[in-house]
């Protein structure tokens, strides 16, 4: 196995109070192709960055070979980054772009100076040694007649062939490449797919690879990195994350899932969609909820009477996609199912669905509930994580045998008047504890969708409050990313606890 030749740890990254990378702990080994994937804002071009050097973590430590890399300068650092935009000078024609740096570059040369002691003086490389690196790279790239031609009057493929000849020209031992096909149409983009591939295997040098397309990362990696809110959700090769992915995020995010609320009864028996069904999965406690996972090639159409059907439904939409069908069957519970076929099966006919149990994967739910810390207030108000002033039902938290006294007030058995402010507690919000309004004014907070999971019969929605919070919620209705929502809290779903009280 392959050395490790950089190591990442406890890698930390902010802007403000916004996390982008949250203690990351990863390495990479000599000559792979690791592939950083995720959405928006997921920290992968910043975690690139700090590699190259254009960014400095806020804590952890970046290695090199096993020797710190946070000391030296990007120029100096054994790493070149191609960019999504190319960076070519526009004045200089295909040739010089690539021989730029080399021109720059400055060799240490021993000699002898007249009174015989030995000297090392830095010069430039020679011309014909610029020329045979400059027509190598050209020649890998696939350009060699185009030595002198414009930058300007070549193709977006074309050019992005120059940019990656002048990176890999100074014969760098890891190439960065931040979304350099994301400028691309889609022909040409599954060409330099291709053509990348081989060249990581002719070069036989390290490439790290940043992209939010899947079909990207699935094609050209060796290990595959899933990113989320700057955290790592799964690192594995592309037939692992596609087969077992880690959690309902990763089997969202890459390629198509039909993702359900479950139930694992036992080892191999899991309730979803309101019966019971054989899978293959094991090692989960009784009757714990779980994510229950379906590719939509897995889900087979049979007549509606076919004995081994699973459950009967009706199509409710087709779309052509070439190779195959995408069909909508809801099903008597209420669950829809995305299904592919290659059979063509007419919207309002009525079907059986069948899964085999070795395609019904079961996941561990990241998490069953909101919770955080907080306080109360005053009798009946409580504050947690950045919600100052929330009304609950707080009698749960008194003794027993609490009662009024005369005065209304709440005592104990004693007739010790109860005070209840400041007191630490638990505080439970269930996925269905919170309302979600299209009208601002009515929240009591404003949230932003980050992103959205469509469970079979509800979404699954990650909110960020405009206090920074995230919040996970439960919803019938389709929202989009990126929607304002007016968010508050429904009292008579919160649960709250008294926190022990810790010792000095």
């Amino acid at each position: 196995m392959a050395e490790k030749i950089i190591e990442l740890k406890n890698i930390v990254k902010a802007y403000g109070d916004n996390v982008v990378v949250d203690h990351m702990d990863l390495y990479i080994r000599k000559g792979e192709f690791v592939t950083f994937l995720g959405p928006s804002g997921c920290g992968k071009t910043t975690t690139l960055r700090m590699i190259a050097g254009f960014e400095m973590p806020d804590g952890g430590e970046i290695l090199f070979e096993g020797k710190n890399l946070l000391d030296i300068p990007p120029h100096l650092r054994p790493i070149n980054t191609v960019f999504q935009r190319y960076a070519l000078f526009p004045h200089l024609n295909v040739f010089d772009n690539i021989a730029f740096g080399l021109r720059l570059k400055r060799i240490e040369t021993e000699y002898v100076d007249k009174k015989g002691n030995k000297r090392v003086k830095k010069t430039k490389l020679p011309k014909d040694v610029i020329e045979k690196k400059v027509y190598d790279a050209l020649k890998m790239v696939g350009l060699t007649d185009y030595d002198f031609r414009d930058v300007n009057s070549l193709s977006g493929g074309q050019q992005q062939r120059v940019a990656i000849a002048r990176a890999i020209v100074n014969e760098p031992k890891v190439l960065l490449l931040d979304e350099p096909l994301g400028a691309l149409d889609l022909k040409m983009r599954k060409e330099m797919q291709l053509e990348l591939k081989e060249m990581h295997k002719k070069l036989g040098i390290t490439f790290i690879y940043v992209t939010h397309d899947q079909e990207e990362a699935l094609t050209m990696s060796d290990t595959v990195v899933v990113m989320k809110n700057g955290l790592i959700q799964q690192i594995g090769t592309p037939t692992d994350i596609y087969n077992e992915p880690k959690n309902a995020f990763v089997a969202d995010f890459i390629g198509e899932s039909n993702i359900f609320d479950g139930i694992m009864k036992e080892d191999c028996k899991v309730v979803f969609d309101g019966a019971e069904y054989d899978c293959v999965d094991k090692g989960f406690n009784k009757n714990e909820p779980v994510d229950v996972v379906i590719r939509p090639e897995d889900v087979y159409l049979l007549e509606e009477d076919n004995k081994n059907a699973m459950a009967k439904g009706v199509i409710v939409s087709k779309t052509f996609k070439g190779m195959h069908y995408e069909m909508g069957v809801r099903v008597k519970s209420g669950y829809e199912y995305t299904v592919q076929d290659t059979q063509d099966w007419d919207v309002g006919e009525k079907v059986g669905i069948f899964v085999k149990p070795q395609d019904i994967h079961i996941m561990k739910k990241a998490r069953l509930y909101n919770e955080f810390e907080g306080e109360v207030v005053e009798d009946g108000v409580i504050s947690f994580g950045r919600w100052e002033k929330v009304e609950c039902n707080t009698n749960c938290l008194l003794p027993e045998g609490w009662t009024l006294n005369e005065n209304e007030e709440k005592v104990d058995a004693n007739g010790e008047v109860i005070d209840l402010s400041g007191k630490k507690i638990k505080v439970i919000v269930p996925f269905d504890g919170v309302d979600m309004r299209d009208d601002l004014e009515e929240g009591a907070t404003i949230a932003e969708v980050v992103s959205i999971l469509y469970k079979g019969n509800h979404y699954d929605v990650e909110l960020k409050t405009e206090e920074g919070g995230l919040l996970y919620v439960a919803s019938i209705d389709p929202w989009d990313d990126g929607d304002q929502v007016g968010v508050e809290f429904l009292t008579e779903k919160l649960q709250i606890a008294l926190l022990e009280e810790k010792n000095d």
